[in-house]
């Protein structure tokens, strides 16, 4: 087991809530031409909430992997193998994010047809690869791998399902994201509402952030 990978994701989990402290103790939006003209801040609340959430979850899970590589040491741990689907799954979460990120490109160019095809193929990847944890649960139960079985089997089962149900959270927010998007007027070189620019945006960033934790844990369960 790689612990040093595991202290710099803690390490990086610290940066990112003294950052995030540090710019909210500075009031930066209240810093001049940040401040609106009608004396509303320019920083729009849901990304200021996602940053702090994202501070929350790096947290959670950087604490998870060191007590992982803790655990691991003790006489009674059996490392699994894990299902090769993992990798056609990662595969999948890969074209996702870069899916949305397309769609954020397209909303900075007010290409609503392109918006709307890249936000449809993120989601279905995106479920694609969901749905393909699941058979990897299946696969490991079928073996006779339960979350009872061994220490390692808890973990993987914990640490997949809590970055699936992450995912899920992030559907939530996209599937609001493709209703405003299709009741925006079919045309395209005409400006995208703010609100659904600014959902396309987080969208994309939520995405990034969830396949760089993915890749890390799946290196983590792939190095044990």
């Amino acid at each position: 087991m790689n612990v040093t990978v595991l202290f710099v994701a803690l390490f990086g989990a610290i940066l990112i809530w003294f950052a995030l402290l540090r710019k909210l103790k500075s009031k930066s939006w209240l810093v001049k031409g940040v401040i609106s003209e009608d004396g509303f801040a320019a920083v729009p609340p849901q990304r200021v909430g996602l940053w702090i959430f994202l501070g929350v979850v790096t947290s959670l899970f950087a604490l998870f992997m060191i007590i992982y590589s803790e655990r691991a040491r003790f006489p009674d741990w059996r490392p699994i193998v894990d299902p090769q689907l993992l990798w056609f799954n990662t595969a999948l979460l890969v074209v996702a994010s870069l899916a949305l990120q397309r769609a954020r490109n397209a909303a900075s160019r007010n290409a609503l047809s392109s918006i709307r095809t890249n936000l449809s193929v993120g989601g279905i990847f995106t479920f694609g690869f969901l749905i393909g944890q699941v058979v990897a649960w299946r696969e490991l139960t079928g073996t006779g791998h339960f979350f009872a079985t061994n220490p390692a089997d808890a973990f993987f089962y914990l640490l997949t399902g809590l970055h699936g149900l992450h995912l899920l959270g992030g559907l939530y927010v996209w599937a609001k994201t493709m209703t405003n998007a299709w009741r925006e007027p079919d045309l395209d070189d005409i400006r995208p509402a703010a609100a659904l620019q600014l959902s396309v945006q987080l969208c994309s960033f939520y995405w990034h952030y969830l396949l760089l934790l993915w890749l890390m844990l799946f290196y983590l369960l792939l190095s044990t």
